[in-house]
């Protein structure tokens, strides 16, 4: 009589694989709860921290009218908005925080943010292509339902202290 025996693989080698896999799980799990992260400070405390470190630029306060005409958005829609932009058209500088009153809404302003950045682009890169290069560097981030967004040389500081004010 013969001895069937059967092919398998290393026993060690499906343990390793099915913890490994554990271990992505979790860590991806983790790294998307900090992304997201919800933050339990007021849309005004945040929004004083960043117009704190506006004070020393060129961009001006602009009005719920400016806003919808920018990004097609009501304010009023939201729990809170802060809009600065540059006085001069030739300039691609803003900075704008919103508090969004349900997630939802996310989708909504990151969608209308992207879309100005893309329109705001094809009319610089011609003529103005350090103001093209400014929208390239943008800072656009989500968290909780804050949602912030950054064009601007010093994006990344005001970025920052967004960030920091969470």
């Amino acid at each position: 009589m013969t001895e069937v025996k059967k092919a398998t693989a290393a026993p060690g080698v499906f343990s390793v694989m099915k913890y490994a896999s554990a271990v992505l799980i979790i860590v991806y799990v983790v790294l998307l709860m900090f992304q997201t992260s919800v933050s339990s400070r007021s849309f005004d405390t945040v929004a004083s921290a960043v117009e704190d470190s506006l004070t020393a630029s060129s961009l001006k306060e602009r009005d719920g009218q400016r806003f919808k005409r920018n990004f097609g958005l009501n304010s009023a829609d939201y729990e809170g908005v802060l809009y600065y932009s540059s006085e001069s058209g030739m300039s691609a500088e803003e900075v704008l925080l919103i508090k969004v009153s349900n997630t939802a809404q996310v989708r909504k302003v990151t969608g209308a943010i992207e879309e100005r950045i893309a329109d705001r682009t094809d009319a610089f890169e011609e003529y103005a292509p350090e103001q093209a290069k400014i929208l390239a560097d943008a800072q656009l981030t989500v968290r909780g339902r804050f949602v912030f967004y950054a064009a601007s040389p010093d994006a990344a500081q005001y970025r920052a202290v967004f960030d920091s004010s969470l």
